[in-house]
């Protein structure tokens, strides 16, 4: 170093606890709707091998798995559907710096849905 000076240095930025938390919090409501994206496509893929790869494999009767398809795919959807108004409504609630639980009618109906269709294809297995 010549003249033997200090070493100048930018101070280092201050730490905003806040902000961080705020963009962790931002973030994981990312993850959490691309998971929702993930179960949705999924359940897409289900009801495609159930709908119509099943059925061409099958000798058996064939509307079971046809009606199975269509179930998978319409929890597809509705994974779709929720993940989205769940983002906006936590992404909304961020901003205003509350937090919003999700709706308890909706995640038990997407149960319910996920326990029929589960059920039925216990149901079509062994019967067919």
């Amino acid at each position: 170093m010549p003249g033997g000076g200090a070493i100048d240095r930018e101070p280092a930025p201050r730490f905003d606890e806040a902000g961080d938390a705020t963009r962790r919090t931002r973030l994981a409501n990312e993850r959490t709707y691309l998971a929702w994206w993930r179960t949705g496509l999924a359940a897409l893929a289900v009801g495609f091998g159930a709908g119509k790869i099943v059925p061409g494999l099958s000798s058996g009767a064939k509307w079971p798995f046809i009606v199975l398809g269509g179930l998978y795919s319409l929890f597809g959807i509705a994974c779709f559907a929720f993940g989205y108004w769940r983002d906006r409504a936590v992404e909304a609630a961020i901003t205003r710096g509350e937090y919003v639980r999700p709706n308890p009618m909706a995640v038990l109906a997407l149960a319910l849905f996920g326990i029929v269709i589960a059920a039925l294809s216990l149901v079509a297995i062994v019967v067919t």
